[in-house]
This record gives structure tokens, C-alpha cells and sequence, in this order.
């Protein structure tokens, strides 16, 4: 039954209800009660004395149905999100820090850097975090800063701390922007991450679907928001093969995506030579400020790259020595890169992947 016909059946009741010498047919219609019963006034009195007792309860009942009912709307529920905590990191550029830890129920899978950028016309979000959840609490930050619509979902790659949040953005008239090969990719893995991450986030992943780019970057592309242009850029395989980045040149911020890590041990899922190559042509991008795919939401440019780039020098200067002297794999692993254990937080989680994934590919050099 739709609320409008539940509206109308309830109000009849009511007009029954409130009318106790009348008896009531669900299609409306109405007969008198003209029986010997009626004639009594004492029976008339007790009647009516019960009818407008039920009255009251059933009137009590009909209130609290109808607040959950609105409660429970899909327009009263996202307005009811509460807003993700953003920095202005610069003028009309919001972050929100993600924490630095793996995807749990009890971080809500935050865990990544994502945020917004608004022009004098339209918005445009970079990353919609973890789950669907996030993605909400993200729509409701942009609401809480200004009345402009968002135009724009950029996606900088495929991994899920990213790119979960997406389906809080369907239905709004939202161009879906990503590199050119993420839909490939989410269509290789989006299922996989579901269910990699479905026993620690549970219930936090219902609603998580696979949104990939209606708008396509192979190289070079510009957004306008009014006023202000964004210049995105498709990278080739470095932290991934789908990598994309946004600079804001008005304000000078560059959002790297996981191009660029800061505190958090930076994650291989492609290439490190192909990575040590985008961090030299990332310096080149003339901004002041970059907002980085984990860690602090704005660090100086481009000095913020060089954590990134020692890490990455001793990794491979690590396991070339192995691969030199015959170490094999399952021993390299376990000693490359340990001279900065002490320099990042994750570091026993990531740095054995990624000297695993380097060495497959610097034995081929």
C-alpha cells in the first residue's frame, strides 16, 4: 500500500473513531446504527467513553507510526547524515584525513584522504572513501559548506578505501570521472574486495556496488567548475595501472591519490620502477601544497615526495643486491627495505608485499 493510500484508510478510521454511532465499511461507506442498543443513553454514554478511549491510543499509535515512517524516507535519512569532518586546506579546498590503519567495521573503512573542491558553480569530489556510509557523510560536508550541486565524482584508482562510497553519489546527476583503465580494473577485482573485506566491515559494505568512470581519462583532461579548472592527469603503471591525479591550480594543491603516501608505507600494486618514474615527473607539477592519498591532508610541494623516493632507492637497492647475489625471494623479503621500519606506520603489513612484488619484477632488468 503506498503512504498516500495508507493516509487516506487511516484517516477514515479515525472519522470512525470519532463518530461512534456510525459503523464503518474499508471501502469508505458508512451505516447508521439504529438498533435497541442505541436507544439507551447510559449505552451510548459507555460506547462512547470506550471509543474515545481507543481513540486516544489509536491516535497516539497513528503519530509515532507516521514520525518513523518519515524517519525512515530516503530523502529524511541522507539529510540526517552527519557531515564528515573536512580542513579547508586551502580556499574553497576541503580534506577529510583518513585514519591510518587497515579497513575495519570499527574505522568505518575511512582510512583514505578524500574531499572536495568547490568553484562558483558546481563541486567536484575526489574519492568517496570506504563505504557507502562514508560516501554519505562526504555528500553531507559538501552541503554543509555550500548550496552548489556536486557535478563530478573523481576516482583516483581502483582500491576500495577509495571507491566504496561511489553508490552515495548515484542518482544525482554526477559524472563519474577515472583513468581509462579503472573500469577494467574494477571489473577484474571489485568482487574480490567485497569479499576480502566483508568479514572485518560486515554490514558497513550493504549498499557498496561497483560504479565505474563515465568520463574516461587516457591522457590529459580539464574540468571546469565555473571559475575555477581542474587538470586531471592519467599516469602509466606506478601504484597501480589506474592511477589519476587532480590540480587545483587556482590554489595550487595537488590531489595525488596514492601516487603519494605520507607517514603510511606506500603500497605497491604495479610497478616501482614505473612509480620512481612518476615521482620525478611529479615534481615537475608547479603546485605548492599536495593532499596525499594517506597521511597529513596537506604537506609542502615537493618536498613532501622525498620519504616516498628514499624508501623506494633502498627497496630496490636491496633487492638488487639479492638478486645479484642469488638471494632468493623467500629470503630477500624478510631483510629488504628494514632500514626504514622506523621511518613509517605499517610498515610490517606493506613492506613485505611490496619487496615481494619489486623483486619479481627488478630480476627481469
Amino acid at each position: 500500500m503506498s503512504k498516500w493510500n495508507l493516509t487516506r484508510q487511516t484517516a477514515r478510521i479515525i472519522r470512525y473513531l470519532r463518530e461512534p454511532a456510525r459503523a464503518f465499511s474499508i471501502d469508505g461507506t458508512y451505516e447508521t446504527k439504529e438498533s435497541p442498543y442505541y436507544s439507551n443513553p447510559a449505552r451510548v454514554a459507555v460506547h462512547n467513553f470506550r471509543i474515545t478511549s481507543r481513540f486516544r491510543a489509536v491516535s497516539q499509535i497513528l503519530c509515532v507510526f507516521f514520525i518513523l515512517l518519515n524517519s525512515f524516507s530516503p530523502s529524511r535519512a541522507a539529510s540526517n547524515t552527519y557531515p564528515l569532518h573536512v580542513e579547508e586546506v586551502a580556499p574553497g579546498v576541503f580534506v577529510h584525513r583518513g585514519v591510518t590503519a587497515l579497513m575495519t567495521a570499527g574505522n568505518g573503512g575511512a582510512i583514505a584522504n578524500v574531499g572536495f573542491v568547490v568553484g562558483n558553480e558546481a563541486v567536484a569530489v575526489i574519492d568517496t572513501g570506504g563505504s557507502v556510509r562514508e560516501g554519505e557523510a562526504l555528500l553531507a560536508a559538501v552541503a554543509a559548506k555550500t548550496d552548489l550541486p556536486v557535478r563530478y565524482v573523481i576516482n583516483t584508482h581502483v582500491h576500495p578505501d577509495h571507491l566504496f562510497g561511489n553508490a552515495a553519489f548515484l542518482r544525482r546527476n554526477v559524472a563519474f570521472v577515472g583513468h581509462v583503465r579503472l573500469k577494467e580494473a574494477m571489473e577484474a577485482r571489485f568482487s574480490h574486495y567485497l569479499t576480502a573485506n566483508r568479514a572485518e566491515m560486515g554490514a558497513l559494505l550493504d549498499g557498496v556496488a561497483p560504479v565505474p568512470p563515465t568520463v574516461p581519462v587516457s591522457d590529459r583532461m580539464e574540468i571546469d567548475l565555473g571559475g575555477r579548472t581542474l587538470i586531471l592527469n592519467a599516469w602509466p603503471v606506478a601504484h597501480t595501472d589506474n592511477d589519476l591525479t587532480v590540480f587545483d591550480p587556482a590554489s595550487g594543491t595537488l590531489f595525488a591519490g596514492d601516487l603519494v603516501f605520507l607517514e603510511h608505507l606506500p603500497s605497491l600494486d604495479g610497478s616501482l620502477r614505473g612509480w620512481q618514474r612518476a615521482l620525478r615527473e611529479l615534481a615537475a607539477i608547479p603546485a605548492v601544497r599536495v593532499v596525499p592519498g594517506h597521511g597529513p591532508v596537506s604537506a609542502p610541494w615537493p618536498a613532501a615526495l622525498e620519504p616516498q623516493r628514499r624508501y623506494f632507492d633502498v627497496l630496490a637497492e636491496d633487492l638488487k643486491a639479492a638478486i645479484d647475489s642469488g638471494v632468493p625471494i623467500s629470503r630477500a623479503v624478510t631483510t629488504a627495505g628494514q632500514s626504514e621500519a622506523g621511518a613509517w606506520l605499517l610498515f610490517d603489513q606493506f613492506n613485505r608485499r611490496n619487496a615481494t612484488a619489486a623483486y619479481a619484477e627488478l630480476e627481469w632488468e
